[in-house]
């Protein structure tokens, strides 16, 4: 195990109807002037956003609003938000929504005090400072309600880029599962699949004796297992969806990930496609993620083969590890069919023609140096290969 810091401070408030007491939330973390960021439909038309709004009047907190975040948020809303926030001498963002809500919202906190442009942050220069976050989440999936980090989609270029710092971990979070509970089952695995990756990107890793986080991960991914046919089932099931959204936050908040290299390769990938095609995050990762698994399997058989014994409860071959390895991988890919995802670029609705294209862009686009990826360094042929894989 490697050593570490870990500073994860977010107050999570968790359970029904908690988003009835934002107001106060805001009010004890220092808010007066708010940003209210949100995507519209299903937080205005399940009256989510007005009940908000009530318990920011009750603690007589002004607000200014600023809806319209997209999956796969943009750039462009992004700078609306800094000037919004200075025009308006807001201090502090609250973002009502999901993965997508509280990314636009952080990087929209962190511009409005800086000087350059947000931008910046997203080509590397780490976070130190922002105005503080609230969110109240109502999809189970990103983890960015208790994680430093934030996902962009630049439009001068589709450029789709990460940032981090603890400058824009949420200050406060509530967590209520039943707000989950309109969401499509295409929404929901989605999320799921989104909350596997998170955990799958830190498992993968050539760090040594790293038992306590790989637990951890195993016991997240078998709560996945368990608890992803029952709310796909039954979408009413609150206890199914109370387990899945601690989970998704317990797989982004790094405890997984601590005292280990990790990977992120694939996340990168599947970043070029929906900056591209504009695809759902979750089902271009379960396009990816056993693509990129096929591909690397060999740098490490064993820790592959650990993962399909632990997890998918596969045989252990040891006269063929390999054998193991592949049992695992061809389980998770029936895993993720079982619950609605895509298999294949096609299916995902992206076509061959732009795979060249995207794995340069993995490789070197907006600055990059050349490769991708911690378990495996990952260069612009290899993942083409791997998009190939996808076919």
């Amino acid at each position: 195990m490697n050593g570490f810091t870990f500073y994860s401070p977010t107050y999570f408030v968790f359970g029904q109807d908690e988003e009835n007491n934002v107001g106060h939330y805001v009010r004890r973390f220092g808010g007066s002037r708010v940003l209210l960021h949100y995507g519209g439909g299903s937080v205005v038309r399940s009256g989510l956003l007005e009940r908000v709004k009530k318990s920011l009047e009750r603690e007589s907190i002004s607000y200014v609003e600023l809806g319209g975040v997209k999956p796969n948020p943009r750039s462009g809303l992004v700078y609306e938000g800094i000037s919004l926030c200075r025009k308006e001498h807001v201090d502090f963002v609250l973002a009502v929504g999901g993965g997508s809500t509280i990314d636009s919202s952080k990087a929209i906190a962190a511009g409005t005090v800086y000087e350059g442009d947000f931008w910046d942050y997203y080509q590397g220069k780490p976070i130190e400072k922002a105005l503080p976050v609230g969110t109240v989440l109502t999809i189970a999936a990103a983890g960015s309600e208790g994680s430093p980090d934030s996902v962009i989609t630049n439009e001068d270029g589709m450029y789709k880029r990460g940032a981090t710092g603890e400058g824009i971990r949420p200050a406060f979070s509530i967590l209520n599962p039943a707000l989950t509970q309109t969401l499509s089952p295409f929404q929901t695995a989605c999320g799921i699949t989104d909350i596997m990756a998170h955990l799958f990107e830190r498992y993968f890793t050539n760090t040594q004796d790293v038992e306590v986080t790989d637990r951890l991960i195993e016991g997240l991914l078998l709560t996945m297992i368990h608890q992803a046919p029952k709310v796909i089932a039954d979408p009413n099931d609150y206890q199914a969806r109370a387990n899945i959204m601690w989970a998704g936050m317990m797989a982004h908040n790094n405890c997984c990930g601590v005292g280990r290299e990790q990977d992120w390769s694939s996340h990168d990938i599947e970043h070029e496609l929906s900056a591209v095609y504009d695809c759902a995050h979750g089902a271009g990762l379960a396009v990816v993620f056993p693509a990129w698994m096929d591909y690397t399997m060999e740098h490490d058989v064993m820790r592959f083969a650990q993962l399909a014994t632990r997890v998918w409860g596969c045989h252990m071959d040891f006269a063929h590890p390999e054998q193991t390895a592949k049992a695992g991988i061809t389980a998770l890919r029936k895993f993720l069919k079982s619950i609605g995802m895509p298999g294949t670029l096609h299916e995902l609705g992206a076509g061959e023609d732009k795979i060249q294209e995207m794995a340069h862009k993995a490789c070197y686009g907006d600055g990059r140096s050349g490769h991708i990826g911690g378990f495996v360094p990952l260069y612009e042929e290899d993942v083409s290969r791997i998009f190939r894989l996808m076919i």
